[in-house]
């Protein structure tokens, strides 16, 4: 039997629901279930059937959306105003896969253009890959599910996910939305698991066919060493994203930018601002402007509709942030502004200029509401030091320069660049893709269908094609 666990509000600690966990051979049950539902394609859902489904999810959650976007902040600490930007994003996620599905079947590969092809035909389609386990993180509870679970679900397969421990009420709130749009509950099961070794067994299970997963990237190297033959993978970490501000930037557009991608849900985003490189001439000038924006940021119960920066996931992330600040001051960084933790669950948002290149502030994903700027004599110098950490994934320049903009898209380490806005921006039918330490494959709606898709061929003989 599996053990009770209760959610607590990261804020202020309250009881939001007791669940209970499963062992081993529950979870084993319903991988037989998942891989029974896979291997007889008889009993596959019809695209038709999974568009009805979808389309009913996305409007039931239009239907809910407030309700749904209070409890996401209530449960993860996102603040309301940026919980109903999610819950918006969810929504257009359902209908991307919607979209997806009515424009992208297959393709017609070239045939009868040389002697070896005459008289064929080839056409692919594309087919679901297999059960899909997805292991989410905490920082966008319902968003990122909908991102593992609603391309799984539209092309066709069968998946497991298993939510964060902190956070999984709002995908359990999804999941019931997708059994009363119509999805059988064989189709979507949720895996609430007792402990680690069990969620690593699961993962590494030959009856897994696609892995996707959102988190650190000690767990997700970890997990994907794990994977039995054949099985692909999608991992999603996080970064040092830097951004550079050259002399000729807007700073009344750009600081407002960098704020917001800085402090927004208190900097626990994969890509949030965390390092700024700021042309010396104005490096001073815009750690003090960052700062001054963030002062004026409201801190405080993610639920109420006021709230810009929330609490931090738990009390041991506000301490170490706190460590890592005074850590980077002790070494030489000059405190700007912020820097102190006003309650066991937030942390005032912090400016720090010139850490060291040997802070962890400078090195490590610091997931807090802290960012760093660094003065620079030089693009170029910019970005160098951008580049001096093993993590690649989202990137951002500001200038008025094509020029400078474009020396900077070749050159930065990142699977995308942002001109003049900040390094968190995302649509969700973009490509968002972690390189190198920061993660495997490429997700966005999209990518994420194909990932989960294989596509088939047919090659057709009739001597009616010569």
């Amino acid at each position: 039997m599996g053990k009770e666990f209760t959610v607590h509000a990261p804020f202020d600690g309250a009881p939001l629901a007791t669940l209970t966990t499963i062992e081993w051979p529950e979870v084993d049950r319903r991988l037989h279930v998942a891989h029974e539902l896979y291997k007889n394609r008889d009993a596959w859902i019809p695209t038709p059937k999974r568009i009805q489904i979808l389309h009913k999810a996305a409007a039931i959650m239009r239907a809910r959306a407030e309700d749904m976007a209070k409890a996401a902040a209530r449960e993860g600490g996102k603040p309301l105003m940026d919980s109903r930007v999610e819950l918006a994003r969810a929504i257009d996620g359902v209908e991307n896969c919607i979209e997806v599905l009515r424009s992208e079947q297959g393709r017609v590969v070239p045939m009868n253009v040389n002697a070896a092809s005459a008289g064929r035909h080839a056409f692919t389609r594309r087919e679901p890959i297999g059960v899909v386990v997805a292991v989410s993180a905490f920082n966008h509870p319902l968003n990122l599910v909908v991102h593992q679970v609603a391309p799984a679900i539209a092309v066709g397969c069968p998946v497991l996910v298993k939510p964060a421990a902190a956070t999984p009420l709002s995908c359990i709130a999804f999941l019931d939305i997708l059994y009363e749009a119509g999805l059988p509950r064989d189709w979507c099961q949720i895996a609430l698991t007792a402990n680690s070794q069990i969620a690593t067994q699961m993962v590494a299970d030959p009856r897994v066919a696609f892995f996707s997963f959102i988190g650190s990237a000690r767990i997700g190297w970890m997990l994907r060493s794990k994977l039995a033959p054949g099985a692909r993978c999608a991992l999603e970490h996080g970064g040092a994203a830097p951004a550079i501000v050259a002399a000729d930037a807007d700073l009344d557009d750009a600081l407002p930018r960098l704020a917001k991608g800085g402090f927004y849900h208190a900097g626990q985003v994969c890509v949030s601002v965390q390092r700024v490189f700021a042309d010396a001439q104005i490096a001073r000038s815009v750690a003090e402007r960052l700062g001054q924006l963030g002062d004026k940021m409201v801190v405080g119960d993610p639920t109420d509709a006021k709230t810009e920066v929330g609490p931090l996931i738990n009390h041991d992330e506000v301490e170490r942030v706190d460590a890592w600040v005074k850590q980077a001051v002790a070494a030489g960084a000059k405190l700007v502004s912020g820097g102190k933790v006003l309650s066991p669950s937030t942390y005032a948002p912090t400016v720090l200029l010139d850490p060291p290149a040997d802070a962890r502030v400078t090195k490590e994903e610091i997931f807090g509401p802290v960012i760093c700027v660094y003065s620079t004599t030089s693009l170029d110098e910019s970005i160098k030091r951008a580049n001096e950490v093993p993590f690649s994934f989202q990137t951002a320049v500001f200038t008025r320069s094509l020029e400078t903009a474009l020396r900077a898209y070749a050159r930065l380490n990142g699977s995308a660049v942002m001109v003049n806005d900040h390094t968190a921006f995302r649509v969700d039918w973009m490509p968002f893709a972690g390189l190198s330490v920061s993660g495997h494959g490429v997700g966005g709606i999209p990518y994420t269908m194909h990932e989960m898709a294989v596509e088939k061929m047919m090659v057709l003989r009739s001597n009616e094609l010569l």
